[in-house]
């Protein structure tokens, strides 16, 4: 442009301060996460869908219970989808619902999302920006003209795509979206690739139909499942179909509503998140405990405080997690029954979900050619937070053609509660 015409200007590149690891990306396998700068990253997720459009006092609350919280990625709506302080991404022409222009979107009310995700950075979480959502139609925000879609979209990949902690959900439940088909979808992806030079991580996330997360422009599937993350053997097909990371970003909700994708209790939503994990695939949290019976005014409406036992739990899970292999927990012999995670011949997780055994066979998958090594053992306790080590070492030897067993030690006692967990550790 000529007010740029013989201007000229330098970049000093420094290196970062401390806690900033870069983006997050999917490692070479495709099944795991990682910063740019090498270090694992396990999502322990939450949803708050409308948390950044809340009064600033609201907003304040919010980002203190997550600097106490275990989550490291929060999906939330740039749309509103509940009672909001911020309901105008576009300005208005009038005092109707409806009276508002689509290629004039509002700078202010960008600015102030700018700031939540900025704050969110700030504590190290991901903002899971979710672009179009279906339950706001007295406003109609996505149902726009396929050209007002695409303008919405490039500017808004160039407003939030530069922070490091933003990632990419096209929409929530994009099969109850009016007037958009499948095409439509793969149409907008193309947009966002093309818009993003920082190619952010993109999904979307699906009510009944699943979207095919093997198209290029998907870096990770996440899935809405009530029922997949019941055992890990529910787990393994999804993996196998998305042929990439899973997360089950939506899995019923810790909760005390009469509807039942929000009534699980504390110890149901952790149950899940471990059968997810010896699966070899990532949870996300949601929680809805109110008063008033409204969904709307909870964490997943609104934000605010966090009130269910579950969080706790999770922390210590993530915990687990990031003292885990690398790059991550992947299914070990996932078609036969094993129930367990982690890395061949290094680092197994096996989870007994609610069944109170009071003894295990430690029996692994290992065949007479294979690495036969000795292990240390530890009981967790993964509802109660405890890690109680098993004395001495276990050595592998070949029990038969296809297992390995310490013939001198070959069961553990177990406690006779429901959700044990044991890890094995190579020595």
């Amino acid at each position: 442009m000529a007010a740029l015409d013989g201007r000229s200007g330098a970049v000093e590149s420094v290196a970062p301060r401390t806690g900033n690891r870069g983006p997050v990306r999917m490692t070479p396998d495709g099944y795991h996460f990682v910063y740019a700068d090498g270090t694992p990253y396990r999502p322990i997720g939450t949803t708050a869908y409308s948390w950044a459009l809340q009064s600033d006092a609201h907003c304040a609350e919010t980002l203190a219970t997550l600097k106490a919280a275990p989550f490291n990625k929060i999906r939330m709506c740039v749309f509103p989808n509940v009672p909001s302080v911020a309901t105008d991404p576009f300005v208005r022409t009038g005092s109707g619902a409806r009276d508002w222009d689509p290629t004039r979107l509002d700078p202010a009310y960008f600015r102030r999302f700018e700031d939540r995700i900025r704050k969110l950075g700030e504590l190290g979480i991901e903002a899971d920006v979710i672009l179009f959502h279906p339950y706001d139609k007295k406003r109609g925000y996505s149902g726009m003209r396929r050209a007002d879609d695409e303008r919405y979209l490039r500017y808004v990949a160039a407003r939030f795509g530069a922070f490091r902690n933003v990632w990419w959900s096209m929409a929530n439940e994009y099969d109850i979206v009016e007037d958009k088909v499948v095409a439509d979808w793969d149409r907008l992806f193309e947009i966002l690739v093309a818009a993003d030079p920082h190619d952010r991580l993109r999904s979307i996330h699906q009510l009944d139909v699943y979207y095919d997360h093997r198209k290029p422009w998907i870096t990770h599937a996440s899935i809405q499942h009530g029922a997949a993350v019941l055992d890990d053997g529910r787990v393994h097909p999804h993996r196998n179909f998305a042929q990439k990371a899973v997360i089950f970003d939506e899995v019923i909700y810790e909760g005390n509503s009469d509807k039942r994708w929000a009534r699980l209790t504390g110890e149901q939503l952790v149950e899940r998140f471990w059968w997810g994990t010896v699966g070899g695939a990532y949870v996300g949290h949601g929680e809805v405990i109110t008063d008033s019976g409204d969904p709307d005014h909870s964490w997943l409406g609104q934000g605010g405080r966090l009130r269910g036992t579950s969080p706790p739990r999770l922390a210590f899970l993530r915990r687990i997690l990031e003292s885990g292999p690398l790059p991550g927990i992947d299914p070990i012999q996932q078609f036969w029954d094993y129930h367990l995670g982690g890395r061949d011949f290094s680092w197994y997780l096996k989870y007994f979900g609610g069944t109170r055994p009071s003894e295990w066979a430690v029996v692994l998958p290992t065949r007479a050619k294979d690495p036969h090594n000795s292990y240390r053992v530890d009981v967790i306790d993964t509802w109660n937070m405890t890690i109680t080590p098993v004395d001495g070492v276990f050595r592998m030897a070949q029990l038969n053609e296809y297992e390995v067993q310490d013939p001198r030690r070959p069961t553990i006692a177990l406690p006779g509660k429901p959700y044990i967990a044991v890890r094995l550790t190579k020595v």
